[in-house]
C-alpha cells in the first residue's frame, strides 16, 4: 500500500521542524545536514526516489484512465458508488460492499478492479503534484540549517568551557555542601529515631513485663498487660514489623495461658479428688466436736442450777465462779486453734486464676461448663462404693469422708466465686448424690449382721448428716433412712440376743438359786427385782424360787433396751417417739426372740418334768418383772407411762404363752413317761390265780408319780393368783396322768393282739387298779374335792367289778338307767373282754363239758354274749 499525499506532507513538515529546533540548540551540527555521508541525508534521497516512483505511477494512471473511458458507461455509476462506500466506510464493514461486486453480472469484478486501479492512479497523481509543489521549500530550509551549523558548534564549545571552569570552582563548595547535607540528614534521622524509640519503648517495656509475668505464672496480670498492649500501645506504633509480630503472638500467648490454666485446673481437680477424704474427715471431726460440745453444755445446764457459759461472737466467755469453766474455755481455745477449713487443706488458687483468665478472655461459659461437667464425673466416682465396704466401719468412714469432702469443696466454690457453680447446680448434685447414697446404704447395710457395726454406721450417718446440714444441704431423707436402718438394727439385735438367750438357757441348771448369806442375796436382788416378805424372814442359807437364768434374762433385756436406745440417740426425735421405739423394740424381743427361745427350750427332748416345772416358775417371775421393765424405760426416756398412745409391753402374754406351752409339755412328757412304764408291763394273761400283790411296774409308776407331783409344791404361791395357778397346774397334771393311766390300762385289756384272758389275770389286773385307786385317794396333789381323782379309774373299776362279781343280770337289767351300778361299762367293751375269756375257757377246760357247773357257766357266757351283741347292734342302729 502506497502512502497518501497527506502522510507525505506530514512527514515533510515534522522533518523540517526537527532540523530547525536542533539548529537553534546546537548550530555546529547544521553542516551535517549537507554532508552526503551523514545519516540524516538519507531521508532526502528517499524522498527523491519516492517522487520518481510517483511520477512513473502518474504516467501509468493516465494511460489507464484513457482506456477506462472506452468502457461501457452503464457500469461507471455503480462502481463509483461502491468506491465511495469503500472510502467512507470502516474497514471492518467493507465485506458486504465487496460481496456486492461479486453478486453482479459475470466478469463485473474485473471491471471493478480496473475502476479501482484507475482511482488509485488518480490519487497517486495528486500526491505527486503536492510533493512537487513543496519540494523547493524543503530544500531551502535545509540549506539555511546548514548555515547555522558552524555557529552552533562554536557556541557549544564556549558553553562546555564555561561549564568546566564553573565545575572546577564549585567542587569545594559542593563537597562542603554535601557534608552539611549529610550531617543534617543524620541529625534529622537521629531526632526521628529518638522520637520513634520513645514511642516504641513503652511497647517493648510492656512486652518485657508480659514475659516476666508469664514466667512467674501471673497469668491474670499477663492478660491485663496484653489488653493494654492491644488497645493502647501497639496501635501507636503499629506500622513497625516488630509490633506486627507482637500482635500476631498475643493470640498465641492467650491460647497458651488458657492451656496452662486449664492444665492447672485439671491438676487441682485431681488433687481435690485425692484429698477429698482428708477434707471430709476434718469437716466431720469438727461437726462431731461441735455436737459433743453442745451435748456437754446441755448436760451441764441440766445438771446444775448455774447458768451455762455465755457465748459472745462465737467465743466462750469465762465466767468466774463456775467450776471447770476455765478448763472448758482453754479446751475451746485449743479447739479453735486446731480448726482447719477447706482452704487450709487445698489450694484453690488454680480455680480462681482459671476463672479470672477465662472471664478476661470472654470464655467464662466454656470454663463453667467444663468445671461442672468434670465435677459431675468426680461426683459419680466418689459415690461409687467399694464392694466390701459393709465389712468394716473404715469402709463406711472413707466413703462418707470422700462425699463430705466433695461437697465441702463445692460449698466453698459456691461462696468464694460468683457464678462458677450455682445453688441450683449444687442442689442438683446433692439430690443425685443423696439418691445414690441412700441406695448404697440400703444395699450394704443389709449385709451387716453385727449390731455394733450397724450402730457405728448409724453414728457415721448422723455425723455425716449433721456435717452437710451445717453447709446448707437438706438431709431429711438420711434421717428417714436411719429409721429403716433402725429396723434392721433391731433385727440384728434380736438375732444377737437369740444367741444370748440360747446360751443362758443352755448354761442354766434349772434349779432354785441358793444364797448362803445376805451379800449373795443382795447380789441377786440388785440384778433382778425379787420381793417376797416371807422369803426375807427365812434364815440363811435358803433358795430363791427362780433359777439362775431369770436374773440373767432380766439383765439382758435391759442391755437390749440400752442397745436400742443407743441407736435412737441423735436422731432428732422427741422423747415420746424414742420411748415408743424402745417399747416396740422390747416387745419384739419379748414376743418373738425370747418367746421363740422359750418355746424351743420347752420342746427340747432333754428337758424333763423338773426342768419344765422350773421353767414355769421362771416365766412367772419374769412376768412379774415386766412392770419394772416399763418403769426402767420410763426412767431413761423421761416419758410418763400415763402419756396418751404409750405402747405397753407384751411380756405378760409372752410369758403366759410360754407357761401354757410348758404346762402342755409337762402333760405330754408325763404321759410319755407313763407309756414307758406301761410298756414294761408283763402280764401272764392265762394265769389261773393272781399273785396276791400288785405288779412291779405299776408300783414303780406310782412311786414316780408321787415324787413328780411333790415337785409341784415348789411352784410360786406367794399370792392368791399364783397359788390358784400353781394348784391348777398340779391338779391338771395329776388328773391328766390318772386319766392317761386309766386309758392305757383299758387299752391293754382291749388290745386286739390279746386273744385270751383268764379270770386269774383279771384278778391280778384288779389288784393293780386297786393300787391306782389308792394312789388317787391318797391326795398326791392337794386341792381335789372328794373322790374327784378316783373318778379317773371309774371305767376300769366298774368293768372289773362286773367280771369279778359276774353280775351280768344286774348289768343287763339296769342298762341305760341313770342309777345303774355299771353305768360306765360300755357293752362293746364288755363284749370284747367277755369273748377273750370265753376263748380261754374253751382252751383250758377241755373236759369242762362233762361237768355240769362248767356247762352251765359256758351257756351263761354264750347267753350274755348274745345279749351284749344285741345291745351293741342296737346302739349302732340308733347312732
Amino acid at each position: 500500500m502506497h502512502p497518501s499525499v497527506s502522510d507525505l506532507c506530514e512527514v515533510h513538515r515534522l522533518l523540517l521542524v526537527s532540523c530547525s529546533n536542533r539548529y537553534r540548540k546546537n548550530p555546529s551540527c547544521a553542516p551535517e545536514l549537507c554532508c552526503p555521508r551523514a545519516p540524516r541525508a538519507r531521508p532526502l534521497a528517499a524522498a527523491h526516489r519516492n517522487g520518481a516512483r510517483l511520477r512513473s505511477h502518474s504516467v501509468a494512471a493516465d494511460n489507464t484512465i484513457n482506456m477506462a473511458e472506452n468502457e461501457t458507461l452503464e457500469y461507471i455509476t455503480e462502481h463509483e458508488r461502491i468506491l465511495q462506500e469503500i472510502e467512507s466506510t470502516d474497514t471492518a464493514c467493507v465485506g458486504p460492499t465487496l460481496r456486492s461486486v461479486y453478486d453482479d453480472q459475470p466478469n463485473a469484478h474485473k471491471r471493478f478492479m480496473e475502476k479501482l486501479d484507475a482511482r488509485i492512479r488518480n490519487h497517486d497523481r495528486e500526491i505527486e503534484k503536492m510533493c512537487n509543489f513543496h519540494h523547493q521549500g524543503f530544500v531551502d530550509a535545509i540549506t539555511e540549517l546548514l548555515k547555522v551549523r558552524a555557529d552552533a558548534e562554536k557556541l557549544m564549545g564556549q558553553v562546555t568551557d564555561t561549564n568546566r571552569r564553573l565545575q572546577d570552582a564549585g567542587k569545594e563548595v559542593t563537597s562542603q555542601t554535601e557534608e552539611v547535607i549529610r550531617c543534617r540528614v543524620q541529625q534529622r534521622n537521629m531526632v526521628t529515631t529518638v522520637e520513634k524509640l520513645q514511642l516504641c519503648m513503652p511497647v517493648l517495656e510492656m512486652y518485657s513485663k508480659l514475659k516476666e509475668q508469664l514466667e512467674s505464672k501471673r497469668y491474670y496480670a499477663a492478660l491485663k498487660t496484653m489488653e493494654q498492649l492491644e488497645n493502647i500501645y501497639i496501635p501507636r506504633v503499629g506500622q513497625y514489623r516488630f509490633c506486627q509480630i507482637m500482635a500476631e503472638n498475643l493470640p498465641k500467648l492467650r491460647e497458651e495461658i488458657k492451656e496452662i490454666s486449664m492444665s492447672d485446673l485439671k491438676d487441682f481437680l485431681e488433687s481435690i479428688r485425692k484429698h477429698s477424704d482428708k477434707i471430709g474427715e476434718t469437716a466431720m471431726k469438727q461437726a462431731q466436736q461441735h455436737r459433743t460440745f453442745n451435748s456437754a453444755l446441755q448436760k451441764q445446764a441440766s445438771a446444775c442450777f448455774a447458768k451455762p457459759l455465755y457465748a459472745l461472737n462465737g467465743r466462750t466467755v469465762i465466767r468466774p465462779g463456775v467450776p471447770g469453766s476455765e478448763e472448758r474455755a482453754d479446751e475451746e481455745e485449743d479447739t479453735d486453734e486446731e480448726v482447719l477449713t477447706a482452704p487450709d487443706l487445698v489450694d484453690f488458687s488454680p480455680v480462681y486464676r482459671c476463672l479470672h483468665i477465662y472471664s478476661v478472655l470472654g470464655d467464662r461459659e466454656t470454663f463453667e461448663n467444663y468445671y461442672r461437667k468434670q465435677r459431675k464425673k468426680q461426683a459419680r466416682l466418689v459415690l461409687q462404693p467399694q464392694s466390701n465396704m459393709h465389712e468394716t466401719v473404715e469402709g463406711y468412714t472413707k466413703y462418707f469422708n470422700q462425699i463430705v469432702g466433695f461437697f465441702v469443696v463445692e460449698d466453698h466454690i459456691l461462696h468464694a466465686t460468683q457464678g462458677l457453680v450455682s445453688r441450683a447446680f449444687t442442689d442438683e448434685l446433692w439430690n443425685m448424690a443423696l439418691s445414690k447414697i441412700i441406695a448404697v446404704l440400703r444395699t450394704h447395710s443389709s449385709y451387716c449382721s453385727d449390731p455394733d457395726l450397724v450402730l457405728e454406721l448409724k453414728n457415721l450417718i448422723v455425723i455425716f448428716a449433721d456435717t452437710l446440714q451445717g453447709y446448707g444441704f437438706p438431709v431429711n431423707r438420711l434421717f428417714d433412712l436411719l429409721f429403716e436402718i433402725r429396723d434392721q438394727y433391731n433385727e440384728t439385735l434380736l438375732k444377737k440376743w437369740t444367741l444370748v438367750f440360747r446360751d443362758i438357757f443352755e448354761q442354766d441348771n434349772y434349779s432354785p438359786i441358793p444364797v448362803e448369806n445376805e451379800e449373795e442375796y443382795k447380789s441377786v436382788v440388785c440384778r433382778f427385782p425379787f420381793q417376797d416378805a416371807e422369803f426375807e424372814k427365812q434364815p440363811f442359807p435358803k433358795k430363791l424360787p427362780m433359777s439362775q437364768s431369770v436374773p440373767q434374762i432380766y439383765t439382758q433385756v435391759k442391755e437390749f433396751i440400752y442397745a436400742s436406745l443407743k441407736f435412737s440417740e441423735s436422731l432428732h426425735r422427741s422423747s415420746t417417739e424414742i420411748d415408743d421405739m424402745l417399747r416396740k423394740s422390747t416387745n419384739l424381743l419379748l414376743t418373738r426372740t425370747l418367746s421363740s427361745g422359750l418355746q424351743s427350750l420347752i420342746r427340747k427332748p432333754h428337758i424333763g418334768l423338773t426342768e419344765l416345772v422350773q421353767i414355769i416358775i421362771n416365766t412367772t417371775h419374769l412376768e412379774q418383772a415386766c412392770k419394772y421393765l416399763e418403769d426402767f424405760i420410763t426412767n431413761i426416756t423421761n416419758v410418763s407411762p400415763e402419756t396418751v398412745h404409750t405402747t405397753r409391753l407384751y411380756g405378760l402374754s409372752t410369758f403366759k404363752d410360754a407357761r401354757h406351752s410348758a404346762e402342755g409339755e409337762i402333760y405330754t412328757k408325763l404321759n410319755q413317761k407313763i407309756d414307758e412304764f406301761i410298756q414294761l408291763a408283763d402280764y401272764e394273761w392265762s394265769m389261773a390265780e393272781s399273785d396276791g400283790r400288785a405288779s412291779g411296774y405299776l408300783m414303780d409308776l406310782i412311786n414316780f408319780l408321787r415324787s413328780t407331783f411333790q415337785v409341784f409344791t415348789h411352784l410360786p404361791n406367794n399370792n392368791n393368783d399364783h397359788a390358784a395357778m400353781s394348784g391348777k397346774v398340779a391338779q391338771t397334771a395329776c388328773m391328766s396322768a390318772c386319766k392317761h393311766l386309766s386309758t392305757s390300762m383299758m387299752q391293754m385289756l382291749l388290745d386286739s393282739e390279746l386273744k385270751q384272758i383268764s379270770m386269774g389275770a383279771i384278778q391280778q389286773f384288779n389288784l393293780d387298779v386297786i393300787q391306782c385307786e389308792l394312789f388317787a385317794s391318797s391326795e398326791p396333789v392337794p386341792g381335789f374335792q372328794g373322790d374327784t381323782l378316783q373318778l379317773a379309774f371309774i371305767d376300769l373299776r366298774q368293768l372289773l367289778d362286773l367280771f369279778m362279781v359276774w353280775d351280768w343280770s344286774t348289768y343287763l337289767a339296769d342298762y341305760g338307767q341313770p342309777t345303774s351300778k355299771y353305768l360306765r361299762v360300755n357293752p362293746s367293751t364288755a363284749l370284747a373282754l367277755l369273748e377273750k375269756m370265753k376263748d380261754t375257757s374253751k382252751k383250758n377246760n377241755i373236759f369242762s363239758q362233762f361237768r355240769k357247773n362248767d356247762r352251765d357257766k359256758q351257756k351263761l357266757i354264750e347267753t350274755v354274749v348274745k345279749q351284749l351283741r344285741s345291745l351293741v347292734n342296737g346302739m349302732s342302729q340308733h347312732s
